[in-house]
């Protein structure tokens, strides 16, 4: 058994997602932020970098969040509205600015960043990632999305979609953000399925609290969560051990970094049907924006009503589109491209190598399948 968004004609989109954004500023060089002269501008989000991947490959997806009526706003907004997702439900504030961050080539795993992006888990580190630590500075304090609330959010519209897409992110923002989530998790008649990604970042809860994210997840139907991230938030070790420790969802899925993941999906009878696929080879550019993108191939597969284990292989495609380009979002193989790979035998499959611009090839066969 494995978690299937409702169909229900009062649904209009397939995927909506609910967090905050902010203009990321990258060095127009190597080197440490006090020395770089230059930074250009691009957007950054787990909720809205997973609304955009699936507007790519072909599903319709909204985002709902709050910008500040300033031009940081204006700017994430139309990217957003580009890239093919509705943002008719942004409301814009007039008092509270849109947050911005600036970040190096790289990004920090877990021990000193808050942002809501993904560092490879699902794709890989592959050649070229290594364990390099950057710098990450966040303007986000008092930020206009922080103000999200119940009062604010109306539930027809995080109920609008097909599947509700949440992490753990939006939590850590403001008190009135942690009451929203609480109520977005917590299991109702009539909801769409609730997808929710732990992204647990210690910076953002330095103060303690990480607890709280365990207790979210326990209400949602399908889970994802990095094996180090579990260790760090909640000191659970293993795979098993995390699904021991959340059984509520009806699918768990645990990033296990280069060596792929695994996906519990609980039986009608009871019980878990346990499926690992292990990560292809990438060669990766930068280690940002992955985490976000395997669960937008993950969430596609589902939509799409694929086995596990195909989910899991959409996962790690995406993830290694995001890999292989310096930005949070890589453009996503096509859809034929992407099935040519996940159709590949265990042996095909293993010794996939993904480089720069493997997105741009035409159908898979056997001699681009293979090294």
């Amino acid at each position: 058994m494995s978690a299937a968004p409702h169909a229900d004609d009062a649904r209009d989109v397939d995927v909506v997602c609910l967090g905050e954004s902010m203009v990321t500023f990258v060095p127009s060089r190597p080197g440490r932020l006090a020395d770089v002269p230059a930074f250009s501008r691009g957007i950054g989000g787990a909720e809205s970098n997973v609304a955009c991947t699936l507007a790519r490959v072909g599903h319709t997806a909204r985002w709902i969040s709050r910008v500040g009526a300033d031009g940081f706003g204006d700017h994430l907004v139309a990217e957003i509205a580009a890239a093919g997702v509705d943002v008719s439900y942004v409301r814009r504030d007039p008092d509270r600015p849109t947050g911005v961050y600036f970040r190096t080539a790289g990004e920090r795993a877990l021990g000193e960043t808050d942002g809501g992006d993904g560092r490879g888990e699902g794709g890989g580190e592959g050649e070229g990632g290594g364990e390099e630590l950057s710098e990450v500075v966040y303007y986000r304090a008092g930020s206009a999305a922080a103000a999200m609330s119940p009062d604010l959010v109306p539930r027809e519209q995080t109920w609008s979609g097909r599947v509700l897409h949440l992490t753990g992110i939006t939590a850590a923002l403001s008190d009135g953000c942690r009451a929203l989530l609480r109520e977005l998790t917590t299991r109702a008649p009539g909801r769409p399925l609730v997808s929710f990604d732990v992204n647990y970042r210690t910076a953002l809860w330095r103060g303690g609290g990480a607890g709280r994210l365990l207790d979210l997840a326990r209400g949602c139907d399908l889970v994802f969560v990095g094996e180090d991230e579990a260790g760090a938030a909640w000191g659970l070790r293993g795979a098993a051990a995390i699904r021991a420790a959340l059984p509520e969802p009806e699918v768990l899925v645990v990033k296990q970094g280069s060596a792929g993941a695994t996906a519990y999906a609980r039986r009608p009878a009871g019980g878990d049907e346990v499926t690992c696929e292990p990560a292809p080879r990438v060669e990766v550019v930068a280690a940002v924006g992955a985490g976000d993108a395997f669960a937008a191939g993950f969430l596609s597969g589902t939509l799409r009503g694929l086995p596990v284990a195909e989910r899991l292989r959409h996962g790690h495609l995406m993830a290694a589109a995001a890999l292989t380009v310096p930005g949070d979002l890589g453009a996503p193989p096509a859809r034929e491209h992407a099935d040519g790979l996940v159709a590949l035998d265990a042996g095909a499959w293993g010794t996939l190598r993904l480089a720069p611009g493997w997105t741009d090839a035409g159908p898979v066969s056997a001699e681009v399948a293979t090294p």
